[in-house]
């Protein structure tokens, strides 16, 4: 528990600022989310959405030598897909993640965006993956262990006949990028580190169609399902209040 930072006032008001510009990056960049569009497009976009008008910083560009400011997972893959040459075609599923950092503090969000329609299996996995994830942020308070939280996401998604991603979870968040605690998306009930007001973490479970197993492409980077199926992801960064959560990443509109 040591080397978790729980965060004072000051520090949790820049942690709101930078969650409120990653949440808005998501909603800039929407609209341009079509048929046609290269992932490459979208990552200059957000790019210079995050440098030029936010005047802040992407936090992935460079990080561990990551080529790009922005992450696109298109299909079957599972996270950390670099932009590139690929073009989104009609029926495609893309997540987007972004991390934007301001005076020093991370906010680090994901969202699941349809290309053109998508087919009923594809809108079912993707309703599924952010209902676990809906499932997680309501049970945030102080006193709750993240075994309870792991447990519950990775039953609802069992539950709907999907599997959860193991190797990547969510994490504490700050200064850093990636801070204590880790956020495991499955666990033992009663098990795992108590929350306290003051912690600030992600929870963005790994939803698969298929099995859970994945496996990391030649880029270093990409991670895909073994089976080739369908995965989905959402993410948000959240705060542990006196008497429970708030989502420093909260979308316009978006209702928890």
């Amino acid at each position: 528990m040591s080397n978790i930072t729980l965060k004072t006032p000051e520090e949790i008001e820049k942690m709101r600022v930078a969650g409120r510009l990653a949440a808005e990056v998501l909603e800039m960049i929407e609209p341009y989310v079509v048929p046609g569009v290269t992932t490459g497009e979208l990552d200059r976009l957000c790019h210079q959405h995050i440098v030029e008008v936010q005047q802040a910083i992407p936090a992935p560009l460079n990080y561990h030598e990551f080529p790009k400011s922005i992450c696109t997972s298109i299909n079957y893959q599972v996270c950390h897909g670099i932009p590139g040459e690929k073009t989104l075609k009609r029926g495609d599923i893309v997540n987007i993640d972004i991390t934007v950092i301001k005076d020093g503090y991370h906010g680090d969000t994901s969202m699941m965006f349809f290309v053109g329609e998508p087919s009923v299996k594809a809108r079912r996995l993707v309703r599924v993956a952010r209902e676990c994830l809906l499932i997680g942020i309501r049970m945030v308070r102080p006193g709750v262990r993240l075994g309870d939280i792991g447990h519950a996401i990775a039953q609802y998604a069992h539950e709907h006949s999907y599997s959860v991603v193991q190797e990547y979870c969510g994490h504490g968040i700050g200064r850093e990028f990636h801070e204590a605690p880790q956020v495991l998306h499955y666990g033992t009930p009663g098990t795992g580190v108590v929350l306290q007001e003051g912690m600030t973490f992600t929870i963005e479970p790994m939803i698969n169609e298929g099995k859970r197993h994945v496996k990391l492409l030649r880029d270093q980077w990409t991670v895909i399902t073994k089976d080739r199926s369908l995965s989905a992801q959402w993410e948000h960064t959240l705060l542990v209040t006196e008497s429970g959560y708030e989502v420093l990443t909260l979308r316009s509109g978006e209702e928890i």
